[in-house]
């Protein structure tokens, strides 16, 4: 920590420390280059590749925990972690070692989140509660024997208990190398084994029971799994602590999921969002040092959350809505040029537009779209006092429209056994979506009984 300090006081000379300072200095162009490139000091540059490499692992790793729809028990086994860090700094004193030793607090912290995961798995087992019942019982029932256990040793132990409460919110500052290494091998792990385990895993993961019905280990896999995210879970506690290591395994897999189906580029992506998430939310947590690390790196995951789920150009919130305003249009012009060929080619009046609008449920406002509509397609020649004027091809769609609509609703009369006087809403949501290949089918299948069709 002091080298950190230092650092930073080296990074930003022109900052003064104070008790009663709690302002923050914008970091010139310079000292964010220096930063994102890393040449800001080695300690930060530890931290920033620490973060980075855990970013990846648990971006990778939360992908199959998502699948498996297992993205809380990574909660549960974070916060079943804290009583095991404090019984292992109680067995370690006790024994004469150094009870601040990482490793031996992150062994404390694999066994006891081993333990939660058997408890939830037991609980499911052998009573009729539920996974998510299981969960909140596992987590709060460890986290608050975590908590009895650390205020004991805060009260009780030496000196040398401080910063175990670290592990709660994270404190990414004091990484050094050997921390980075660690960071390293677990990332590398889990590459490889989802490499390696790719096929099984998305078979477990798409169809257990296919897998089961075929022999596979998914008890195995299910447990490698597993593995896997309390793997990611300790390794981050020091980085983000135990409340917010399992936004990094969560937050990457949904904001990659809206981005694509495939499942190796889902990995790819996940990855990736969640190694920028851990590189980015460092670098500015170094660059504003009264930011915590653990809290700038899952804001920002959860900034690259909120971009995927509004800009992604598939699943997106943005590209969802205005495809939806895309269709409605053109179901909404189609009804209008079915009414103006049912009328002759007569211009339809504008009080029969707003009344079919009325009828129709659309709000007032898409009237001015569904007339851009209608002209960007050469349907509509003109809008006057007289109404709304159709050119030939708009007339000619009115015409294809209206037989879809007396196709489909006799199709449904002769073959699925519904009553006329029921059709009606059954067509008006399917004529609309009815492409060519279909509508020659349904006309053969009519003709081949002797039910005459009608020309378009």
């Amino acid at each position: 920590m002091p080298e950190f300090s230092a650092h930073l006081g080296a990074l930003h000379p022109h900052r003064h420390a104070s008790i009663t300072d709690v302002t923050d200095e914008l970091p010139t162009l310079t000292e964010i280059l220096e930063t994102l490139t890393f040449r800001a000091g080695f300690n930060t540059n530890m931290v920033i590749l620490g973060t980075t490499l855990l970013g990846l692992a648990a971006g990778v790793v939360g992908v199959f925990a998502l699948l498996r729809k297992r993205s809380l028990v990574a909660d549960a086994i974070s916060h079943a972690t804290l009583p095991g860090i404090c019984i292992a700094f109680l067995a370690a004193v006790v024994l004469g070692y150094e009870g601040r030793s990482i490793l031996i607090l992150l062994v404390g912290a694999t066994l006891s989140g081993i333990v939660g995961v058997l408890c939830i798995h037991a609980i499911v087992r052998f009573t009729r509660l539920h996974e998510d019942a299981a969960i909140g019982i596992v987590l709060s029932v460890f986290f608050g024997a975590g908590v009895v256990l650390l205020t004991y040793i805060q009260k009780n132990a030496s000196a040398g208990s401080a910063g175990l409460d670290q592990f709660i919110m994270g404190q990414a500052a004091t990484m050094v190398s050997a921390d980075a290494i660690v960071m390293a091998s677990i990332a590398g792990v889990c590459m490889l084994l989802v490499v390696l385990l790719l096929k099984e895993f998305s078979l477990v993961c798409f169809n257990e029971s296919f897998a089961r019905a075929t022999g596979w280990p998914v008890s195995l896999l299910d447990l490698i799994m597993m593995a896997l995210v309390i793997l990611v879970t300790v390794a981050g506690l020091q980085a983000v602590g135990l409340i917010l290591v399992v936004a990094m395994l969560i937050l990457p897999p949904v904001s990659a999921r809206f981005w694509t189906d495939r499942l190796w580029l889902l990995v790819l992506l996940s990855g990736f969002i969640g190694a920028s998430s851990g590189y980015l939310g460092s670098s500015v947590s170094a660059l504003l040092p009264r930011k915590p690390a653990g809290a700038v790196i899952v804001l920002t995951a959860g900034v690259l959350f909120v971009i995927s789920m509004l800009g992604a150009p598939a699943r997106g919130v943005l590209a969802t809505l205005v495809r939806r305003l895309i269709l409605n249009m053109r179901i909404a012009s189609e009804h209008l040029l079915e009414a103006a060929y049912e009328q002759q080619g007569r211009p339809i009046p504008v009080d029969q537009v707003r009344g079919l609008a009325r009828l129709r449920a659309w709000p007032l406002w898409t009237l001015p779209l569904l007339k851009l509509t209608l002209n960007r397609k050469g349907y509509l020649a003109s809008v006057t006092t007289e109404g709304w004027r159709l050119t030939p091809a708009g007339l000619e769609r009115g015409a294809q429209v209206s037989r879809n609509h007396k196709l489909w609703e006799q199709y449904l009369v002769s073959y699925a056994d519904i009553a006329p006087s029921h059709v009606d809403w059954s067509v008006d949501q399917v004529e609309h979506v009815l492409t060519p290949e279909l509508v020659a089918e349904l006309e053969h299948k009519l003709t081949m009984h002797g039910i005459e069709v009608g020309a378009s």
